[in-house]
């Protein structure tokens, strides 16, 4: 959840399936392999062989499931069948609880935790042809019930797929999907490197990119996909490609914002950075500024000239209590601090700051020390844009008075002690970032380099599951409050951005009917069978 930063606030194909595979090929194939394993089961009663289909140590020795899905896997061959666990093991208890958040939380069959793009993609093939339900999870952040979980189906984790390694130049870090961005910045520190990557230390890689990647570096190199020179994708006929600029050109585009459609990466390229040091921090004034502080973020969107700026303000209410409103600023310096453009804000008196001169790792976990797990939560996204000062300011207002209008109705239904944080913030995105990813070869978001950007975010946590629905509808009304008076001011903008969306919003038709439709027409062409769009429920779709 790219918004989600309250806690600064407060202070090839295995089995010879053929790369241009005909549906008959692809059959004979899934039946050759059903064979291989049913005649080697005998071999493995009472004694494990060297194809063993389940290794003691793993949870798939004697494991029974009535699901169709963990029991093709499971019987799929040796490199399948270690990869498969059952609730009864370790991993699966590990790994089916390894969410952020409590909405999350669901009880899948089995766990299936491949070792290679080559092991998922025959696990693909063999749960497409068996038209098994699957989900898949990376850094398990995003907190909509089943977008990377599933109840009675294959969870497919991304822990085991560990590529970290850079080029010889340094210009390009591969990274696999199992990691999450802390862990990435920590490895890149010595080499006084960074990538357009996660501003939480805990946000996983994957997620983050495939939805288009807010980055503390994005007005330099403007989103995160962006800066993806390469992806290895496992197809949904199982076949495993590269994905550039020259190979597979549409798809290339597609995963520039388009999720999960199309298929599952299992490494990115990412261009590198040089950036040893950053000075940023959190800048927190008193509710007495808030008019102050709006002004400020309004006075920045409108002229984001520096490029080495990143800006992220929110808002935290509480029941009871003052009102604080915080910024994060980063700036892309090791020697310089206080730049000009953040000088609206830091001539606001503060109560607290802790900027400073510090590695990327050092704030990214700075930042991610106080994210709590085991909440309940939602995101809801929105924009409004504009040109001007008076715009930008105007849509701040609209935006910050209705949400704060409707809180008395939330804090009248839950009590205080179980609401963890309330939060309402921004991200301006203006020519600058645009531009560089027009340079870059553009992404399927469709924002228009004319206009300045104010994606916002909603964010409620909370204990007790009781309040769900509660919680659930609240910002549902809210959010279309929010909207409808946006529209009526002509500030109203339909991109959500899927880091921050909830599950009842629309994504794709805000990228623009251009845009929505050739994601679709590229879905089709890689996907003709619907894979990711039916057996993988989960996520966004573009249909």
């Amino acid at each position: 959840m790219y918004l989600y930063l309250a806690i600064a606030l407060l202070a090839s194909i295995p089995f010879a399936l053929l790369s241009t595979t005909t549906p008959g090929a692809e059959l004979i194939t899934a039946i050759t392999m059903r064979l291989t394993s049913a005649l080697a089961l005998p071999l493995a009663s009472g004694v494990l062989s060297s194809l063993s289909l389940a290794s003691a140590s793993s949870s798939s020795a004697g494991a029974k499931s009535d699901n169709v899905g963990c029991n093709t896997l499971h019987h799929g061959g040796s490199l399948l069948a270690d990869s498969v666990f059952f609730p009864e093991s370790t991993v699966y208890r590990n790994e089916s609880q390894n969410f952020w958040s409590n909405t999350e939380i669901m009880a899948p069959a089995c766990v299936f935790r491949p070792a290679s793009a080559q092991a998922l993609g025959e696990g693909i093939a063999l749960l497409r042809l068996e038209n098994a339900q699957f989900a898949v999870r990376g850094g398990g952040h995003m907190g909509i019930r089943g977008s990377n979980n599933i109840d009675n189906g294959v969870l497919i984790v991304m822990s085991a797929l560990n590529t970290l390694e850079l080029n010889d130049d340094q210009s390009i870090l591969s990274v696999g999907p199992s990691y999450r961005w802390g862990d990435v910045y920590t490895w890149l520190e010595p080499y006084g490197l960074a990538v357009a990557g996660g501003r939480l230390a805990p946000v996983g890689v994957p997620g983050l990119l495939l939805a288009g990647g807010v980055n503390f570096y994005g007005n330099q190199v403007g989103f995160g996909c962006d800066t993806v020179v390469n992806y290895e994708v496992v197809l949904a006929d199982g076949s495993v490609v590269e994905v550039n600029k020259d190979s597979h050109p549409d798809l290339f585009w597609a995963l520039k914002g388009g999720s999960s459609n199309f298929g599952i990466v299992t490494r990115f390229d990412l261009q590198t950075i040089s950036s040893p040091k950053i000075w940023a921090g959190s800048y927190t004034v008193s509710e007495e500024y808030i008019d102050d502080f709006l002004k400020a973020i309004a006075t920045y969107a409108a002229d984001i000239s520096d490029p080495k700026t990143h800006l992220v303000p929110a808002l935290v209410p509480s029941p009871g209590s003052a009102t604080l409103a915080s910024a994060i600023l980063f700036y892309d310096s090791e020697d310089e601090e206080f730049p000009a453009a953040f000088k609206p804000f830091t001539d606001i008196p503060a109560v607290s700051s802790t900027l400073a001169f510090k590695t990327l790792a050092e704030f990214s976990a700075e930042l991610g020390q106080m994210v709590t797990d085991g909440i309940n939560d939602v995101f809801v996204a929105g924009t409004v844009v504009g040109t001007t000062f008076d715009e930008l300011q105007r849509g701040i207002s609209i935006i910050n008075s209705t949400f704060f209008s409707r809180l008395p109705e939330l804090y009248a239904q839950i009590p205080a002690e179980n609401i963890s944080i309330i939060q309402l913030d921004w991200q301006p995105i203006g020519k600058l970032w645009m531009d560089a990813s027009a340079a870059a070869g553009g992404n399927a978001l469709g924002l228009d380099p004319s206009k300045v950007y104010l994606a916002y975010a909603e964010v409620v946590e909370w204990t007790g599951a009781q309040y769900d629905e509660t919680v659930m509808k609240w910002v549902e009304e809210t959010t279309y409050a929010i909207n409808n008076a946006t529209q009526r001011e002509g500030l109203h903008d339909p991109f959500n951005y899927i880091g921050d969306a909830a599950g009842f919003q629309s994504i794709f038709p805000g990228y623009g009917a251009e845009n929505h439709q050739r994601l679709v027409s590229i879905a089709q062409k890689y996907d003709p069978n619907a894979t990711f769009q039916t057996l993988m429920p989960g996520g966004f779709k573009v249909y």
